[in-house]
């Protein structure tokens, strides 16, 4: 009796192991296929062969009699503004500090240092990719809202994904009802796709910039949280049943 018991627990724990494994490799290639498309768009975007594109889109999103004016009702402007306002630096910073104030409070320790390090370094990068491609932002329409750095890719679609698919991940795994970690991942994208589309609506980016700055943004945080479970594997980094 106790050989047959530790024969289906291997065999349990096999099956654990091959379905981890498997969800790792998905968590791969979704981010291979994200560095792609970012590589994909940024070759066409050097090329010029996005820009009939990004204008058409652009245009298409004001008035044809004045492009100073934005279409859709009066109040979508200002709906547009603050939504754009989640992306920024002001408000990711807060968000973080007190996501990792939580974690920390919650004595989640090693956690709440890995979203320091992973959300700082997609800041790093997304400032590094700018300065490398230094695209000039749209200059075919006004724009809505102050904007002082380059184009490419976009800081607020790609720091939002960062921000809000790591911070989404890192709190998912705290949690150990998979209804409660599907909320929280469909909450981060979407807040990351509408902080994107904000941009292109404002006038401030290119459709392409935003694009962009979602693949990048999106296969970073993907990557990282594939280093979060490799951690968590080795107990290194807190799990959903450890505190």
């Amino acid at each position: 009796m106790r050989e047959t018991t530790t024969v289906d627990q291997a065999k349990a724990t096999g099956r654990g192991k091959l379905r981890i494994d498997a969800r790792l490799l998905v968590v791969f290639l979704f981010s291979c296929v994200g560095l792609f498309i970012f590589g994909k768009i940024s070759s066409e975007v050097m090329e010029g062969d996005t820009m009939a594109l990004d204008r058409h889109i652009i245009e298409a999103l004001r008035n044809p009699a004045n492009l100073a004016i934005p279409i859709g009702p009066p109040w979508l402007l200002t709906v547009m503004r603050d939504i754009t306002a989640l992306g920024g630096w002001t408000v990711r910073t807060l968000l973080t500090l007190l996501v990792v104030g939580f974690l920390v409070i919650a004595r989640y320790r090693a956690m709440a240092l890995f979203v320091v390090l992973a959300i700082g370094g997609g800041e790093i990068l997304n400032n590094v990719l700018k300065g490398l491609f230094d695209r000039a932002r749209p200059d075919i329409v006004s724009h809505l809202v102050d904007v002082h750095s380059t184009s490419f890719p976009s800081g607020h679609a790609m720091n939002a994904a960062i921000v809000y698919l790591t911070l989404g991940a890192m709190l998912a795994r705290t949690q150990a009802r998979r209804a409660v970690r599907i909320y929280i991942l469909s909450v981060a994208i979407a807040l990351a796709l509408v902080i994107g589309a904000s941009r292109v609506y404002l006038g401030v980016h290119w459709p392409s910039d935003v694009l962009a700055g979602w693949a990048a943004g999106a296969s970073w945080a993907l990557l990282m949280s594939l280093v979060a479970q490799r951690l968590q594997r080795r107990h290194t980094l807190e799990g959903a049943t450890q505190a």
